[in-house]
């Protein structure tokens, strides 16, 4: 059977950063994914992810949320302040609100325990695509206006009024497919597979994103003109 890594295009092996303070876990997964052609680091502890990182930064990082000393909320909110590292969470707590925890603070995807190491190998390249293309230089494009938001697509800017606002890469790629689809009504497997590239997923990870663009972009979250949901079905954008 041919390796899912070959689904993600590089040049080089893809670095990933395994930090989880189960020893069982980091070697399985790691011996997984070195087999599926992945460079591999591991570390127990949230210090030692953030020293891994200075000595090599990863391409990706498979991150436990309970871990001893620096907790693994902790290390992202560090590794994110440097720079939009893709992040896939890892954690015991399988509650939906834990999972919707975890994407409200940008994780690019989370995966309870236990796990199929495929599974997560699969979910690893399907962000690691994602990340790609979402790097890649966009084509030009014109500016997209509605209301008092301005969207530079080829300079990957948002305005609200006089101020930029901040996106991640997942938020602008959203927000952009949507003010480029006006008045279509997009189920939220659908935004999964073209926004996000997964074929399989938690459709909360749509709806956890609507609900920050929201936040970014409406005058009022809780009564949106432009991010509209159409009950039953998904959402349609309004200009």
């Amino acid at each position: 059977m041919a390796s899912i890594y070959a689904q993600v295009m590089t040049t080089r092996a893809a670095r990933i950063l395994i930090c989880d303070d189960d020893p069982t876990v980091a070697e399985v997964m790691g011996r997984y994914l070195e087999r599926e052609g992945f460079t591999v680091d591991a570390t127990s502890d949230g210090d030692g992810a953030m020293a891994a990182c200075r000595v090599a930064w990863p391409d990706l990082v498979l991150l436990d949320l309970m871990l001893p000393g620096v907790n693994g909320t902790e290390v992202f909110r560090q590794l994110r302040q440097i720079a939009p590292v893709p992040v896939v969470m890892l954690t015991a707590l399988g509650d939906p609100d834990d999972r919707i925890a975890g994407l409200e603070m940008g994780a690019d995807d989370y995966v309870a325990k236990p796990f199929s190491p495929r599974e997560v190998t699969a979910r690893i390249c399907a962000v690691l695509n994602r990340a790609q293309l979402v790097t890649a230089p966009l084509p030009p494009g014109p500016w997209i206006e509605f209301g008092d938001v301005v969207i530079d697509v080829s300079a990957q800017r948002v305005t609200v009024g006089a101020n930029d606002v901040d996106f991640t890469p997942r938020e602008f790629d959203l927000l952009v497919h949507f003010a480029q689809h006006p008045d279509v009504v997009f189920r939220r497997e659908e935004l999964l597979e073209t926004v996000w590239g997964w074929s399989f997923g938690d459709t909360s990870t749509v709806t956890v994103h609507v609900r920050r663009l929201r936040e970014k972009v409406e005058s009022d979250p809780a009564a949106p003109t432009h991010l509209v949901t159409v009950w039953g079905v998904g959402y349609r954008f309004e200009r």
